[in-house]
């Protein structure tokens, strides 16, 4: 018996099925037509309201990827990959497989933002989908320099870039940056100077790890925003990031820093929009920071964003997200 015929042949009826696994056994186009295919019946298959799905697909596969940093040598990360494809009301499902296999396909590229709108107009076509949406989150690794024993160290940051493209073709391309600083109290300080200058009391003025989250909509036809420019943008408003490296001489130089650059969180916010509504690279942007109290048993927050018309709101509640 030839082998097609043997893919092609049917048990007869009411017999058990094997319960072998056939390592030889090979697919030929016949047999691979003849396998169902739940996801392109017809909408009687429908279970539940026959509505539209605003997002459908698959989230968290991971692999290696290839990134375009300021430096031009390319940094390879650990990525996660989530993409996802809108599906009318009438359709049962996607082919989920399409979604990690359109994204294998390019996983050679250079990725930048700019990267995502290939593979979401695939992504859009090969699914025959009215919206589609990207998402590559990985840590990103910088060597920073220690304030002042001139040692380095990495620092790793949360990032993500995300492309959405509408129904209209409209495409929106946005990076994801968390920042990680210290904030030293300008109450906590004042009241310390106070009670040493009043009655001789020595007090410390309390400071704590503080995060910000950013959310940059990038302008389109414009110089590629970068990793490395985001950080800049950063350091240059709250200037005191937490260090990698540390001996004596930094950890006296982050206390005379810390002293230099006391804020509140509102402070950190304004900051932050001061040097993101700057940089023309930009179109959007909303910021959100949380501040650890090392005073009190709860956070200290703030949300900001641009305020440009129909762009990104300050509706960010999340803050357990910040904790770092």
């Amino acid at each position: 018996m030839s082998l097609s015929s043997a893919n092609s042949k049917h048990p007869a009826a009411g017999t058990a099925p094997l319960r072998t696994y056939d390592p030889t056994f090979k697919v030929t186009a016949e047999y691979r037509d003849s396998l169902p295919d739940m996801q392109n019946t017809d909408s009687s298959q429908i279970q539940g309201a026959n509505v539209p799905i605003l997002q459908v697909g698959s989230s968290n596969f991971r692999l290696p990827l290839r990134y375009r940093t300021r430096s031009g040598e390319p940094a390879l990360l650990e990525t996660s990959v989530t993409g996802t494809v809108s599906l009318a009301a009438g359709c049962k499902g996607i082919n989920m497989s399409r979604i990690i296999r359109g994204f294998y396909a390019r996983k050679d590229h250079l990725f930048s933002p700019e990267t995502l709108s290939e593979i979401l107009r695939h992504y859009k076509n090969d699914l025959a989908a009215a919206r589609a949406r990207l998402r590559l989150s990985f840590n990103y690794p910088l060597l920073q320099t220690s304030l002042r024993s001139e040692l380095t160290g990495y620092q790793y940051y949360q990032c993500a870039y995300e492309g959405i493209l509408d129904e209209h073709d409209h495409e929106s391309l946005f990076i994801h940056f968390d920042y990680i600083y210290s904030s030293a109290c300008p109450c906590s300080v004042e009241l310390s100077e106070h009670a040493r200058e009043t009655r001789n009391i020595f007090g410390v003025p309390h400071s704590q790890r503080s995060k910000a989250r950013i959310i940059a909509k990038l302008a389109p036809s414009s110089a590629t925003l970068t990793i490395e420019d985001l950080h800049a943008r950063c350091l240059a408003a709250l200037q005191t990031e937490t260090q990698v490296m540390v001996k004596r001489e930094d950890e006296q130089a982050f206390a005379e820093l810390n002293g230099a650059c006391v804020k509140f969180v509102e402070d950190a916010a304004r900051l932050l929009f001061q040097q993101l509504d700057a940089d023309p690279r930009i179109a959007d942007f909303q910021v959100a920071c949380a501040h650890l109290e090392s005073l009190h048993s709860h956070d200290a927050v703030a949300v900001i964003n641009k305020g440009i018309p129909n762009g990104l709101n300050a509706d960010f509640t999340q803050f357990n997200e910040l904790i770092c």
